[in-house]
């Protein structure tokens, strides 16, 4: 009887010990388990944190431009227009505009890089028509219409754009510089148009949208 309650008794110290032993695995696994929640509870204040002040440096270095139009408006003049608008180029100029590019150019240089797209519109002023203007000849009434004009030469602000620009280490760049750009660009824009022939043009289509 003595050997066989010794036989068993390992056994049942081994069963004993595997319990145990799964008890703890299980403890620790929980235990694990609880400090990842943790962990994770703990971190998404601290991302949700660094996002906001992300946000809020993103604000500060590039805020959004306040536009407060003045309610009272001025009408200074009315005047009747009889244009006839008889062609319209579409044009687009790159303009190079720099200043201080001498040996100094690195230290105190500016040049940007202009990409102007405009419009250029010409026609006949219908109001320049005058009772000298008419000539009745075998029952027919001949016109002599206005010579052509450029009635409009302007940039499309929305399709121009700055294409690139190098400032020196020690300038901030002149302020001035994109506007004198802008310029040159509505200038050139009209010249090509007129080099082109748009005034010829102009006044080929007015006659016969008048005949």
């Amino acid at each position: 009887m003595m050997n066989k309650e010794k036989k068993v008794l390992p056994w049942v110290l081994v069963i004993v010990i595997l319990a145990i032993l799964t008890v703890a695995a299980i403890a620790v696994a929980g235990g694990i388990w609880a400090i990842q929640r943790t962990t994770q509870r703990a971190v998404q204040p601290i991302s949700d944190m660094t996002s906001e002040l992300s946000t809020q440096v993103a604000r500060i270095l590039h805020p959004t431009p306040t536009v407060l139009p003045d309610p009272v408006t001025i009408i200074n003049q009315i005047r009747p227009l009889a244009r006839l608008e008889t062609i319209q180029y579409t044009v687009e100029k790159v303009i190079t505009a720099e200043v201080g590019q001498d040996g100094l150019a690195p230290l105190f240089g500016d040049k940007l890089l202009f990409v102007g797209h405009g419009y250029v519109t010409a026609g006949v002023d219908l109001q320049d028509i005058g009772s000298k203007d008419f000539v009745v000849e075998d029952g027919i009434i001949r016109v002599r219409l206005p010579a052509a004009e450029i009635f409009e030469a302007t940039l499309d602000n929305d399709k121009s754009y700055v294409y690139d620009r190098v400032t020196g280490l020690l300038t901030h760049g002149d302020i001035n510089l994109e506007t004198t750009a802008r310029q040159a660009a509505e200038d050139q824009i009209k010249q090509a148009a007129l080099d082109d022939g748009i005034l010829t043009q102009a006044q080929a289509n007015a006659e016969t949208y008048m005949q």
